[in-house]
Order: C-alpha cells, then structure tokens, then sequence
C-alpha cells in the first residue's frame, strides 16, 4: 500500500486555517439567490477556461464562456471540443460529489472519458495506459519527466487507492491535505496518454466537494495555477527530482503550495461574499444602495458583532491606520445615519443603528 511522506509544517497549518476561517464566513454569508447563482456560474466558467488554458488551449474567456452557452466561436476545433468536455466534467463532478462510494480507478476512468472525448482515439478514452510516455519541454523536446512503466500503473493505482480509501486516512487527513495529495500522486502516476493534468486536478475538486470544502462552489483552483504556471510545475518539478520512485518522495513542498493557493483563492471570494452580503443588508435595511470602503466595512462589522465600541476598540480593528482617518470614516458612517455618536471626548462611543 502506497504511503506518501509528508510534514504538517507550521506553513500548512497557517494556510489551512485561513481556509477554515474563510470557509466559514462564505458558507454563512446571507446572499440573495441570484448573487449565489452568480457566484457559481463565474466560478465554473474561470474553473473551465483556465483548466484547458494551462494545457495550452488557445481560446479567449470570452470565447469560452460563449461555446458554454451553446454559441459558436471561431477557434480550433479541438480547443473548442476540450472547453465543451471540461463543462461536461464539471457537471460530472457535481453529481459524484453526492455519492458515498470509495474513490477508485473506474471513478478516475468516468472522468477521464469526458476530458478527452472526441480528442483522443476511442479506444484510449477513460482507459489506462500501456504504453510508455515522457514529458518533455515545450520548445526544445528535452525529456524532462519519465512518469512510470505502464506495468505500474495499475498497481500504483490499487496501492494509492487502497491508502486514500482507508478508514485511518479517511478520517485522521485533512481534506484540503487529501485533495492535494490526490493531485500530486495522480499527475505523477500518469495514467493515461493524455489529458492527466486536467483528470488530476478535477479529481481534487472532487475530494473538496465531497468531504465538506466545497465552499457553495465558489472558486476556481485552476485560475490560481493558470496565472502563475511557473509556480504550479515549479512545485511540482521540486518534489518530481527527489527520486524516480513515486513512494520515496516527501510532498511537504507541494503541499504547502497547493495549501497557500486554496487559501489566496478562497480569501479572494470570502472578500467579495462579504462585501456583497454587507451591501445587501444595508440596503435592505436603510432602503437604498449604500457604497461603503473596505476600512468602514470592516469597523461596520466590528459594530454589528459588539453593538457599540470606544476608538480605542476601533484602532484595534485598523492597526495600520492613522487615527485621522479612522475619525474620518467613523464621521462618514454617522453621516450616512448607519452609526451614532454618544460623547465628545476620547471616550466617545460609537453605536451601530442599522445592524446589518
């Protein structure tokens, strides 16, 4: 059975608590429907476009966007098949998201066939290999990666699928840990002639949904990898060189970095939900659109949560701001009849009217 090695180091454990942190405020951030529908709607579209972009698809977001609205676009025909086929994924990966069964090869096969239908011969679409492939550098063709014999496959497989199934793992490993450990194994395992980075990457937006981090499907991993490649193969390449056997690496590194991305891309949306959710509650209380910066944003809530604060408490929630400018905004607040003053001295308070 397949062990990866890995540390729990002080920086995975950062990342994953600004992802607990943000998980909860989006997951509890009151959004009209249509915000949320939104929401998702973007995040499949950036999910889809980036995910066959990284691999060297030449369409536009635009473009992309309109061939998932069943529009016809000028392009390559098969650019426009892998967007088609990775929507069709995404679909697929919402519906496994509800069933309870182990993860395993056939799973991996389900997805695959929709990645590369139409792209590859029939008679490869959702099958493992066998045949020996390399991954060389685009440009010079130099051999960069030997992925394992085909012979191994289906044994380094069984013995991943074995580990990651069981109850000790299950239950003992983080989700965010599983689902990048679930990406690295299966882009190195390379299971089949093509589309494994695609295959690889869905296969850990799956482990997310299904175990709790599905985030009401916000976000979108692959834009993350897709601005910064260098990083992406950079983080791979490190734990990729420390041993041509898969089993002797130790995939901290990779870790780290899959962790930190999740988190960056999952605080950029608790950011936008919680924006939202303010304007909404304000609006809905005080009967018109109320603009507020990100500083009176965060003293509004401040407020809300304590019901009323000294400056003292307020320079606390903006360490880094002048008291100036903490004044300013305050005054703003009052002002905009979404606070009240009591007191003119240093000891003044500062009372929340509309609770959002």
């Amino acid at each position: 059975m397949y062990r990866p090695k890995y540390t729990i180091t002080n920086k995975i454990l950062k990342s994953i608590g600004v992802i607990e942190g943000a998980k909860e405020v989006i997951e509890h951030a009151p959004l009209i429907p249509s915000f949320e529908k939104q929401f998702v709607t973007d995040a499949i579209e950036r999910t889809v476009y980036h995910g066959t972009h990284i691999e060297g698809n030449e369409l536009s977001l635009v473009q992309a966007k309109k061939i998932m609205e069943g529009q016809e676009v000028y392009g390559r025909a098969r650019d426009v098949q892998e967007v088609i086929n990775y929507r069709k994924v995404i679909t697929l990966l919402e519906e496994l998201s509800h069933q309870k069964s182990d993860y395993n090869k056939d799973l991996l096969a389900q997805i695959h066939a929709l990645t590369v239908e139409k792209i590859v011969p029939e008679e490869k679409v959702g099958v493992i290999r066998t045949t020996q492939v390399v991954i060389r550098e685009e440009g010079t063709g130099k051999v960069i990666l030997r992925p394992p014999s085909f012979v191994e496959v289906p044994y380094l497989l069984d013995g991943f699928f074995e580990w990651f199934n069981s109850v000790e793992v299950r239950e003992g490993v983080h989700p965010v840990l599983r689902a990048g450990i679930a990406h690295y194994v299966l882009v190195s395992i390379h299971p089949f002639v093509e589309g494994n980075g695609r295959v690889s990457r869905a296969f850990a937006i799956l482990v997310l949904l299904r175990e709790g981090y599905d985030v009401k499907r916000f976000f979108a991993l692959e834009e993350h990898f897709d601005r910064d490649l260098a990083s992406y193969y950079e983080a791979f390449y490190q734990v990729d060189t420390q041993s041509p056997n898969i089993a002797d690496r130790d995939l901290t590194g990779w870790l780290e970095y899959f962790c930190e991305v999740l988190a960056t891309e999952i605080s950029k949306i608790k950011e936008k939900v919680r924006k939202l959710s303010l304007d909404t509650r304000l609006k809905v209380k005080m009967g018109k659109q109320i603009v507020l910066s990100e500083r009176q944003m965060r003293l509004v809530e401040y407020l809300s949560d304590q019901g009323s604060a000294i400056m003292a408490d307020l320079q606390k929630v903006l360490p880094m701001v002048s008291v100036d400018t903490v004044l300013r905004d305050l005054k703003d607040l009052v002002e905009k009849g979404i606070i009240k003053k009591e007191g003119s001295t240093k000891a003044a308070r500062y009372i929340i009217l509309t609770k959002p």
